[in-house]
């Protein structure tokens, strides 16, 4: 699913032009936050590439990521590629965090109005869980989640697994696959 400006109105034609462009409308939906499941589990989404797989064969995907350096060693995080990132690296997950940086496409400066490079660092996002509070009230949950859940880690090592989507995930983005 994609949304409207406000983050809530959810577009039905799959076809709407990316808010990150000229002149586009589709934008991240408020609810496609990452959120803690228990104190070592948490459900969100994320950019990926996969080497050997086409953008087609992992949209919609879920991915275990199974961390394994800085403060989440240990934890889990089971995601949803809803994008493909065109600067993400082979093996990469870009974890869709509210503040945790726009990257190469900066969708927020149309949708909320945010600073050119966004709030903090274009690449990074904010630095401390204080300025979370500069982002708009419907994401900073998920703001805040990357201090408190996932303790400020940054691009934490991982090991990751293709799982079958857990369907908090599917009922966010209303997208599965059948493979």
């Amino acid at each position: 699913k994609s949304c409207r400006r406000d983050g809530y109105s959810i577009w039905n034609d799959g076809n709407i032009a990316s808010g990150c462009g000229s002149g586009g409308e589709a934008f991240v939906c408020n609810n496609q936050v990452p959120w803690a499941i228990k104190d070592q589990l948490a459900y969100g989404f994320a950019a990926a590439t996969i080497p050997g797989l086409t953008e087609q064969q992992r949209c919609c995907a879920c991915y275990q990521l199974d961390f394994t350096s800085g403060p989440v060693v240990g934890k889990t995080m089971i995601v949803q590629v809803v994008n493909s990132g065109s600067d993400v690296s082979p093996n990469q997950f870009d974890l869709q965090i509210p503040g945790g940086g726009v990257g190469i496409s900066n969708g927020c400066s149309s949708q909320w109005n945010a600073p050119t490079d966004g709030w903090g660092e274009r690449y990074g996002g904010v630095s401390s869980r204080q300025q979370c509070y500069n982002l708009p009230g419907a994401i900073q949950p998920g703001c805040l989640f990357r201090f408190d859940w996932f303790k400020g880690a940054d691009n934490p090592t991982m090991l990751y697994s293709r799982v079958k989507c857990p369907a908090e995930l599917v009922a966010r983005t209303g997208c599965s696959r059948n493979d």
